[in-house]
Formats: structure tokens, C-alpha cells, sequence
């Protein structure tokens, strides 16, 4: 319809154009070529007009389709991507769980080259500048998904960290119920795992036949993972976690009068049966194919031992870190920064012998508070350095809570975690804590930051609030830049030392080396087991490789060698997605230093004083990206 507008339009200002030059034949031979030159500059700036806006008008098509696409594939995704589905046309109740059938890995190659087909064929160059941005972004993002996908039988939806089995029943645990419709889609959710745990194993039993299924330590570990989340015991007396919250969530509805006290009962009923003849059945067939398939895999090592595994590592380290730099690169940045930090380390210890003491000790020196006056205060103390949230077009309050992962989820739950809200409703966020692994006060507070701010609640509530304004495609929210979001979260984790250290020094002065010193163990750590990531699986390094590193470090038994060896084996490229993510910020910020500085600056390393705002600034509204996209960007972004 745009075009025949346009092609209309044209017509009528030929026509009136023409007639203009018969009706004044006195006009001379140079007048009349300066207005066929008029004449032409304003067909071309029309047709340039339209070009863009019609390739614009294309990409956006697109991207929407492609977004609707991705969030509609699992209904659990959609409802913690979209807050609102009639307002995006959707009927969230026919959307079910995908489930993988055989064979399937080929047809996701496929679908990813025709999708990338599609997008070649919009003319990036006529794109607005925010488009082309984008346009980028998804370029780069659909090709390292397709080299990933070129090597189908490395993935491992069964990790026992980070897997299905594992994440699912916090997801559940956490699904926003606002509505009966909401809880009706919850409950039809759980009557669909069996078969979506089957295509699961349908799966792993083509990476048996590829020779690429679990080693047998990490199957035993699955195994008895399904009998721990679905407890016999726990279901039979109403005690599980999943029970527990779903009452939860209907007393909620039950007080706001949208559920009567019979419709509450009868759902409770309806969710105890599923738990009991649906769920955990389903759990226990999982683990008992994985019985089955014990043996079918090699001992537990890199992906360096197959065939094809360097090649897959690579593709998912680009995937997953969002860093193009070749191997020896990362290496040496991780060299680098680990030697830096060690002998840093060494110098404080040897001006402050009395740390020797104090580090292991784990001595309470900030005020003692809650998560949320943690989390207050980092809110209020980081406001110099990072932008405000934009107010967005609502204006609505931003919300914060803090729970506690179930105690039979923190053997497989990470030390904390932050629940992504909705991209049409930022308001409510939710941040587990594992009481596990966070045991003192130190690492609550950088837990913290690292989730809450300036960490993932920050990043991510800034950047939906960002795009919102601008009306910006909201593609990044879909593409998931593990780098990138890890690495902005290590990256203020890291600068909360020196927030923790304004808070204690008065009262505690030995505060400020103790938490130096903590900061850079942490580092150390980070950096060596990101190091250890590349040689297990680009070099194949073996445990017996390991062992003899970690002995002449002299740092940790056999016992626990070996369990750091089996998850960097299991988890590939999970610390490089923290730690190298970090080290590209730094380095970003070294260029914008350089990119930044004034004339009259006769050192790279001056900048402005509000250089770490600006900085923020960038980041912030250019990701989550890659880094190779971001270095580009940087170039001509203006402070």
C-alpha cells in the first residue's frame, strides 16, 4: 500500500511539473536545467526517504516475527517474556511444550539458515542507525548459534547444574499466577512434562549413538538429582516446595477475590495429583533411562576428546562469551590478569602480615543488615556512578524481593540468582539466595550487587526501560549475551569491594586491605579456573593434568581437584562467561579512554571526571551485545 502511494504521488508531481514548463515557455535554457536539477534532487531524497523507510518497515516486520517466534516456542518462556498476551495477539493457552522428536537437532540447522537467508535479504545499509545496530546483533548472534547448531550431539540438556530437570521445578516454583486462566496454563504445563522429558530422552539416546552421552559419574549424579527434586516423601505428606508455593499463589488470588475458597481446593487437589501421578513418574523415567544408558559414554573429560569437540567448543565460546578473539588472545588475557592479581596479592599480604589471620576467617565487619537494607543501600550509593533507570513510558515503581532457594534445590542451585521479569512489566523482580554458599556477610552483600544493583536487576530493568523510550525493537531480551550480562554482573561485583568498604572501614578499619584481599582471591580464582575451562577442553588437559597444577599451587585435596575438574567439564565455557566477559569490559573501557580523551589531554588514561558514568552509559544502552559489536560501536558513539 506504502508504494502505490508513493508511486501515485510521483505521478501527480510529474504531471503538475510538466505542466508547469508548457505553460511558461519563456523560461530560459538555464533556468529550465536548474529546475530538472531541483527537480531530480527531490525524486532522489524521495526515493532515498522511502528506500529507508521501506527496508525499516521491513526489518521490523522481521524482527517482531522472529520475537513472537522465539517467546511462543515454550509456553514457560512466554509467560516469563510477556507479562500482557492479548496485547501481543496471543492466546497463551494454546502454546504447549516443545518436545523434541528424532532427528530434530538437523532441522534446527535448517531453520537457522533460512532465517539468516531472510535477513540478508533487507538491505542493511538503508536502516536506520538503530536498526542497522540491531541488524548486527541478530547477524552475529544467528550465525554463532548456527555453528553451534553444525555440531548438534555436544549439547547437554541433562547438566546436572545447569539442566532441565534442575531449573524446571524453580521455574514452576516462581510462574507468575495474576488469573484463572493463569492457573489453568500452569496446570497444563505439568501435565506435559512426561512428554516433553521423553523427547529428552530421545535426544540423549542419539548422542549415545553418536558416541557423545554423559560419562557415567555425571549420569549417577542425574540419576540421583530426579529422586532428590521430586521426593516421595515430601509429595506424600504436602511438604514439597512446589506444593508449598502454589498454595501460596492461590491464597494471593483468593485474597484479591479472583478465586473462591472451592476453586482454590479443587486446583490444590488437581496440582497435588499431577505432582504425584504425572511429574514425579516422569522424573523417575527419566532416571531410569539414564540407567539404561550408563556406559554409553567416555570418562569424565573436555570436549578437547572428540572428534569435532574443538571446533564445537569454539563456536559455543563465541556464543556464549560474545568474545571473536582467538585462543592464544584469551589466553594471554587471562595470563595477564592472573599474574597481575597474584602479585598484587602478594605485596598486600607481605604490608599486612596480620591478613595471613584474618583471610578463611570470614570476619563480620559490615553493619550487620538485611538483603534488603543491603540492597538499599547499593541502590542509593551507586546512583553517582550509573545512570538513573529511565522512568519509562509508565513511570511505575520498581520492586524488589528477596527469597530463599527450597533446601532441596541448593545442592543444584547456583549460589544466587535473579528471575528475568517480563519485557512489558519490569516492575516485580525476584532474587534467590542460596543460604548454601552465601554464609557470610561479605558475600551476601557482593551476591547482592551482583544480582540486584548495580548488577542483573539494574542492567536489565535499565535496558527494557531504554528500549521502551526509544522504541527500540526489544531483540536483545531474546538473544542471549551470556558474556555480556555475566560479565556487566562480574564486572560490579567487583566494584562492590570498594562499596563494602565505605560501609566498614569506619568502625573496622582493617576492612580495607582484608577486603582487597578478598577481592583479588576472588579474581585469582575466577581467572584460574577460566584458564582451566581452556585447557580441559581446547587442550585436553587431563584430572591428572589438573591435580599437578593445583599441587604446585598447593590450594585444595584430590577431592575437591577433582570436582572442580568434573563441573568445568560438565559446564563448558561457564566461568569464561563471567570472567572473560568481565576482562572485555575492561578492555572496552580502555578504549573508550582512548576514544574519549580531550585534546588537550596529553595522557590516554585522563578522561573526564564523569568517565565511569559515561562508560555505564554505553553498556547499558548498546547491550546486551557481543563484544565484537560493542568495539564497533563504541567507535562512533558520542559521551
Amino acid at each position: 500500500m506504502i508504494r502505490l502511494l508513493f508511486l501515485s504521488s510521483s505521478h501527480i508531481l510529474v504531471q503538475i511539473f510538466l505542466e508547469g514548463i508548457s505553460l511558461k515557455r519563456t523560461l530560459t535554457l538555464k533556468q529550465g536545467a536548474a529546475a530538472l536539477i531541483l527537480f531530480g534532487a527531490f525524486i532522489a531524497s524521495t526515493l532515498l526517504y522511502y528506500t529507508h523507510g521501506h527496508q525499516d518497515a521491513r526489518f521490523e516486520a522481521f524482527g517482531e516475527e522472529f520475537f513472537l517466534s522465539e517467546v511462543q516456542a515454550n509456553p514457560i518462556h512466554f509467560h516469563y517474556t510477556i507479562d500482557d498476551a492479548v496485547s501481543y495477539g496471543i492466546d497463551e493457552s494454546s502454546l504447549s511444550l516443545p518436545v523434541y522428536q528424532a532427528k530434530d537437532a538437523a532441522n534446527d540447522i535448517y531453520e537457522l539458515s533460512q532465517t539468516r537467508a531472510r535477513l540478508a535479504r533487507i538491505d542493511r545499509s538503508s536502516l536506520s542507525t538503530d536498526n542497522q545496530y540491531l541488524y548486527e546483533l541478530l547477524d552475529t548472534y544467528l550465525s554463532a548459534a548456527s555453528a553451534v547448531a553444525a555440531n548438534p550431539y555436544f549439547a547437554e540438556p541433562l547438566s546436572p547444574s545447569s539442566g532441565t530437570p534442575a531449573e524446571l521445578p524453580v521455574l514452576l516454583a516462581e510462574y507468575q499466577l495474576d488469573s484463572v486462566e493463569d492457573v489453568k496454563n500452569y496446570l497444563s504445563i505439568l501435565s506435559q512434562i512426561p512428554d516433553y522429558f521423553d523427547g529428552l530422552i530421545v535426544y540423549e539416546k542419539e548422542k549415545a549413538s553418536a558416541g557423545l552421552f554423559m560419562p557415567d559419574q555425571t549420569a549417577d549424579k542425574m540419576i540421583a538429582q530426579c529422586s532428590d527434586l521430586m521426593d516421595p516423601k515430601a509429595l506424600a505428606d504436602g511438604s514439597h516446595f512446589l506444593e508449598a508455593t502454589f498454595k501460596e499463589r492461590l491464597d494471593t488470588l483468593l485474597e484479591q477475590g479472583l478465586i473462591s475458597k472451592e476453586q482454590s481446593l479443587s486446583f490444590q487437589s488437581e496440582h497435588d495429583r499431577l505432582l504425584t501421578t504425572v511429574v514425579a513418574p516422569a522424573y523417575d523415567e527419566l532416571a531410569d533411562e539414564l540407567t539404561l544408558l550408563k556406559g554409553n559414554g567416555k570418562d569424565i573429560g573436555g570436549l578437547a576428546q572428540y572428534e569435532g569437540g574443538r571446533d564445537y567448543y569454539l563456536a559455543l565460546l563465541r556464543l556464549r562469551t560474545g568474545s571473536y578473539r582467538d585462543v592464544s588472545e584469551i589466553k594471554r588475557l587471562l595470563y595477564q590478569d592472573l599474574q597481575f592479581n597474584y602479585e598484587s596479592l602478594i605485596h598486600l599480604l607481605q604490608a599486612n602480615p596480620a591478613l595471613k589471620d584474618m583471610i578463611g576467617q570470614d570476619p563480620p565487619l559490615l553493619p550487620q543488615s538485611s538483603p534488603e537494607e543491603y540492597l538499599s543501600y547499593l541502590q542509593a550509593t551507586v546512583a553517582q556512578e550509573y545512570p538513573a533507570i529511565p522512568a519509562g513510558k509508565d513511570n511505575t515503581e520498581i520492586h524488589s524481593v528477596v527469597k530463599y532457594v527450597d533446601k532441596s534445590l541448593e545442592p543444584y542451585s547456583a549460589p544466587a540468582f535473579y528471575m528475568t521479569p517480563p519485557v512489558d512489566n519490569v516492575c516485580d523482580n525476584v532474587i534467590y539466595i542460596n543460604n548454601q554458599d552465601t554464609t557470610d556477610d561479605l558475600s551476601l552483600f557482593t551476591t547482592l550487587a551482583h544480582e540486584g544493583y548495580p548488577g542483573h536487576l539494574y542492567q536489565t530493568v535499565y535496558s527494557q526501560r531504554y528500549w521502551d523510550e526509544h522504541d527500540i525493537l526489544p531483540l536483545q531480551s531474546i538473544l542471549y549475551y551470556g558474556g555480556f550480562i555475566e560479565g556487566w554482573a562480574m564486572y560490579v561485583e567487583l566494584s562492590s569491594y570498594d562499596y563494602a568498604i565505605r560501609l566498614a572501614q569506619a568502625a573496622h578499619p582493617e576492612a580495607v586491605s582484608y577486603y582487597q584481599a578478598c577481592r583479588l582471591d576472588r579474581q585469582i580464582q575466577l581467572c584460574l579456573y577460566s584458564l582451566l575451562d581452556v585447557s580441559i577442553h581446547y587442550d585436553g588437559a587431563s584430572l591428572e593434568d589438573v591435580k599437578r597444577i593445583f599441587a604446585s599451587l598447593g590450594t585444595m585435596n584430590d577431592e575437591s581437584v577433582q570436582a572442580v575438574y568434573q563441573y568445568i567439564a560438565e559446564e563448558p565455557c561457564n566461568y569464561l562467561k563471567y570472567y572473560l566477559g568481565y576482562l572485555e569490559i575492561m578492555e572496552l573501557k580502555k578504549q573508550a579512554a582512548v576514544i574519549w580523551a580531550k585534546p588537550e589531554d596529553t595522557d590516554a588514561a585522563c578522561h573526564p571526571a564523569d568517565f565511569q558514568y559515561q562508560f555505564h552509559c554505553f553498556l547499558l544502552q548498546n547491550g546486551p551485545a557481543d563484544y565484537r559489536s560493542l568495539a564497533s560501536k563504541l567507535v562512533s558513539w558520542e559521551p
